[in-house]
């Protein structure tokens, strides 16, 4: 079987997440929605339907099943789009779900409710969810690894599991609010403290002492330390030190220096507003609590201090000892109050460069993605 997940229009809504990969390719839980439709759905090959400049390194199938990828699937939105025939559309309450083929006739699912993600938000905060749901997925008749003697469980082992070649010492782990679990290979170093939900996935590395609530995933080959509430690290990001990060996601190749920090409440305790990627301004939403949204790329120097709700577009720069303005441009070189843009063959070098340290080739179609961002800057 083969399947595209189709962006359903809305590749700006999740940006700047999104400059960088289809939304389909999005982290929440313990899986990206594309690796969640293959588990699923084990024969399937899935592909992309997103914008051009994407689809080199996220390639269609030439299949006639279009699957909304803002739907994350249960076990029975995965056995409705198996059996979906052809020139018919699965809907729910409204929402496009499927559809195989054109002119279909259109059938309304019946069974559980998926999450459905809407905006870049949703996906911090329907994390908790997303991690409950990939946790059963993952851990089905399966024995996880016993916890060391050398740390501290708060509550049902039955929520706990440790994959292959993980390492645990001398943590305080709580599943009374959540499952925690911790992926192959990955390490919580000794002091740690952690509640969940909380996904740990493969290759990734909590450090000494660090302080972690629910609802958080850790992606792949991350290295995370400090405080952090309700944050997402999609895959090889970096907060290897103290500092305080809440309701926030970080794409791929970040690095926040010492001591950064982002608020993640306004004084006031008003709702929040933060830059649309659709409308090109500040919007006002109706959410108390947002952090940071980082692209892929980007980073910042020590001592870095975000505001309420910002958002940092791809491969920018921070180095200021005050707070920068809420919304950075992809390739701003931001010093203090000045903005420069960061060249192009510079940016793709220090790309090459973190990627080889973590042994990712960094392929022709990742540059040409460096290149049509540069041109636009969005």
């Amino acid at each position: 079987m083969k399947i595209n997940l189709d962006d359903n229009g809305l590749h700006l809504r999740f940006a700047p997440l999104t400059l960088s990969r289809p939304v389909g390719n999005l982290r929440m839980g313990i899986y990206t929605n594309n690796e969640r439709w293959e588990r699923l759905l084990p024969e399937c090959e899935v592909g992309y339907l997103t914008v051009s400049y994407l689809q080199d390194k996220f390639p269609a199938t030439d299949s006639s099943i279009r699957v909304n990828a803002q739907v994350i699937p249960n076990e029975e939105v995965a056995a409705a789009v198996y059996a979906l025939e052809d020139g018919y559309s699965l809907y729910m309450n409204g929402l496009f779900i499927a559809e195989n083929g054109n002119s279909t006739t259109k059938i309304e699912y019946v069974g559980a409710e998926p999450i459905v993600i809407e905006n870049r938000w949703d996906l911090y905060q329907k994390n908790e969810a997303a991690i409950e749901l990939d946790f059963y997925l993952i851990t089905d008749e399966r024995k996880s690894q016993k916890l060391s003697k050398t740390n501290t469980l708060i509550g049902s082992s039955d929520l706990l599991f440790i994959e292959q070649g993980a390492t645990v010492e001398g943590c305080t782990l709580n599943t009374n609010h959540g499952p925690i679990y911790i992926g192959e290979n990955a390490e919580i170093m000794e002091g740690s403290m952690i509640r969940g939900s909380f996904a740990l996935c493969e290759e990734a590395v909590v450090k000494m002492g660090a302080k972690i609530y629910g609802a958080t995933t850790i992606g792949p080959h991350c290295r995370v330390g400090g405080e952090v509430n309700n944050v997402i690290f999609f895959a090889y990001s970096n907060k290897g030190h103290d500092g305080f990060l809440g309701n926030s996601i970080l794409g791929e190749w970040c690095n926040l220096g010492a001591d950064t920090n982002s608020s993640n409440l306004k004084n006031n305790y008003s709702t929040v507003s933060s830059y649309s990627y659709e409308s090109k301004s500040i919007e006002a939403s109706e959410l108390l609590f947002m952090g940071l949204c980082m692209g892929d790329h980007s980073k910042s120097a020590i001592n870095t201090m975000f505001n309420t709700a910002t958002v940092i577009g791809f491969a920018v720069n921070v180095f200021s000892d005050s707070f920068p303005p809420k919304h950075l441009p992809s390739f701003t070189w931001l010093v203090e109050k000045e903005q420069s843009v960061f060249q192009l063959e510079k940016a793709i070098q220090a790309a090459k460069a973190m990627m080889e340290r973590r042994h990712v080739e960094c392929t022709e179609a990742d540059i040409k993605i460096f290149e049509i961002l540069h041109q636009n800057r969005p």
